[in-house]
């Protein structure tokens, strides 16, 4: 069976400038090797075998270090010649993916959820979009998301608007390609505000909680962290 997953990998990484220069955030050196193949090799223990890699910015210097195979993985390119926005990137991408439901991540984070009960999480629910939350002690960075007893996301609020513990969006998606023919949209368009908050309260979006590892290397000191961490 085909497994087929898209990584976000065209970020311009501006925080991470000073640390990184003249690299694409995905691929920053985390001893000694980028980023992304812990994100690829993640991927290959839960029996992946297709990646479309969303590039834009630098995407030469992936395309150089990576080629079209990574150990067990086939990987293919989306290279946006413009930014595209999340939306857009995810759009293009899964036209070069065939299976119905696709996962979505992003390249630089690692959250290590269980995607084998994600996946079963998906299938159970029979919704076009589930996403995976990540619990943290203050969600006013982030926003936060609310949920109801069946899963169903209930509730979208912006960062800056509460705070305390709760449960943010962890970017990570499976997404039913039926989504984009329900809900079409233009070339550019965010994936979050112009899709997933907009129509939410008309489909059934649901959201499984994990408290899998987690870590965001676009932040330096998590930059940082991530060197002792990802040993």
């Amino acid at each position: 069976m085909t497994k087929e997953a898209i990584i976000l990998a065209g970020g311009f990484g501006t925080r991470l400038q000073g640390v990184v220069k003249d690299l694409p955030k995905p691929m920053a050196p985390v001893n000694g090797r980028p980023f992304l193949t812990y994100i690829l090799d993640y991927l290959i223990d839960y029996q992946y075998n297709k990646v479309v890699l969303s590039v834009g910015y630098l995407h030469e210097k992936i395309e150089e270090f990576f080629g079209t195979q990574y150990k067990s993985l086939e990987i293919d390119y989306a290279v946006e010649t413009e930014p595209l926005g999340t939306g857009g990137g995810i759009l293009f991408a899964m036209s070069k993916c065939t299976t119905d439901n696709v996962l979505v991540i992003n390249g630089d984070t690692m959250f290590k959820v269980d995607l084998d009960a994600f996946e079963r999480f998906h299938e159970e629910k029979g919704g076009l979009l589930s996403i995976v939350l990540r619990e943290v002690e203050d969600v006013s960075r982030y926003g936060s998301v609310t949920i109801s007893d069946d899963n169903l996301i209930a509730l979208f609020i912006e960062k800056q608007v509460t705070f305390g513990r709760g449960y943010i969006n962890g970017g990570v998606y499976l997404i039913n390609r039926k989504l984009f023919d329900k809900h079409p949209q233009p070339r550019k368009f965010s994936f979050e505000k112009d899709l997933m908050t907009k129509f939410y309260t008309q489909e059934l979006f649901y959201a499984m909680p994990s408290d899998g590892y987690f870590i965001d290397i676009g932040i330096p000191e998590d930059y940082a962290r991530a060197q002792q961490e990802l040993l």
